[in-house]
């Protein structure tokens, strides 16, 4: 049986330090935000039974219609996305004309044409943040509910508040590592990404209630004077779960990743790091900080 409760300080200092490099990174580097909160266009093409030209091609040709910025995705083995500046129906028709094989635009399909505006994308950016700190909430309430016939050693609301620390950890780390991709690579933050941190919120506090309702069980039948060994026996106990849950999901996400489109590449690279750093969380910072919040008060009682 593994003694995961020995270190426990050692786990939560490392766990604070990756919160915290990842908040520094954020003021020291900033965001590195797309078109969706910025305002701006995308423009994906299709190229009918024609081979698609290289990005250095499209990067050139997009270039002598003086549009400012252009980031290019390739979709599938003849498609390409191009987000831009702000653009008009006009400068489409140009684009579309530029890339088109031999100037006829019967050989090119516009996919899809999206445009945001700087207001619509505060307005999403805004929205974003209130669904993560709205779905932190809920949790909270419905961990306290769930676990309100648990009121010894540990009340039903520290499960709740712990989880969802633990919760603010996982979306910590992810997002500091994409700000330094985005330093680093000029990774974007979209709407995927706001949506991958919703699902690992869903898939981090699930993860977690597993091993909560683990204890929770102990401590009805059992361990009512002994809080740690409780702990340490429902990792032991959820563990393995815990471990072939996560590794499935990988694997799914990691053959995404290698074989997936350019354009879903870094939604999946954010759900993995979630996952691996919620499976982590469940099992490191979760019970280990549930655990110091009922040693401190025991203490001063």
């Amino acid at each position: 049986m593994i003694n995961f409760t020995k270190h426990r300080r050692f786990y939560l200092i490392f766990s604070a330090s990756l919160a915290l490099v990842s908040i520094l990174s954020a003021i020291i580097f900033g965001l590195q935000l797309s078109r969706d909160f910025t305002g701006g266009s995308l423009l994906e093409l299709n190229f009918k039974d024609y081979p698609r030209p290289d990005k250095s091609a499209v990067l050139e040709s997009v270039n002598k219609l003086s549009l400012g910025k252009v980031d290019i995705q390739t979709t599938n083995e003849n498609g390409l996305i191009l987000k831009l500046g702000a653009i008009n129906n006009g400068q489409k028709q140009a684009i579309s004309l530029e890339l088109a094989p031999d100037k006829d635009l019967t050989k090119i399909e516009v996919v899809r044409f999206d445009s945001v505006g700087p207001v619509v994308g505060q307005e999403l950016k805004s929205k974003a943040w209130q669904a993560i700190v709205l779905a932190s909430i809920c949790i909270i309430l419905y961990i306290a509910w769930a676990f309100r016939k648990v009121s010894r050693p540990v009340s039903s609301w520290k499960f709740g508040v712990t989880a969802v620390v633990t919760l603010l950890h996982d979306v910590l780390v992810v997002f500091g590592v994409f700000v330094i991709l985005g330093e680093l690579a000029q990774v974007e933050m979209d709407a995927l990404f706001i949506t991958a941190l919703l699902t690992i919120l869903g898939f981090s506090v699930h993860d977690t209630i597993v091993v909560f309702d683990r204890i929770r069980e102990n401590l009805t039948r059992s361990y009512s004077d002994n809080f740690e060994s409780c702990v340490n026996d429902s990792l032991n106990q959820t563990l393995a779960r815990s471990i072939n849950t996560s590794l499935t999901t990988l694997l799914v996400l990691l053959a995404i990743l290698f074989f997936g489109g350019d354009s879903i590449k870094y939604f999946v690279l954010a759900l993995i790091l979630g996952i691996f750093i919620g499976t982590y969380s469940s099992i490191f910072v979760a019970s280990q900080l549930l655990l110091v919040w009922h040693n401190r008060n025991q203490q001063r009682r």
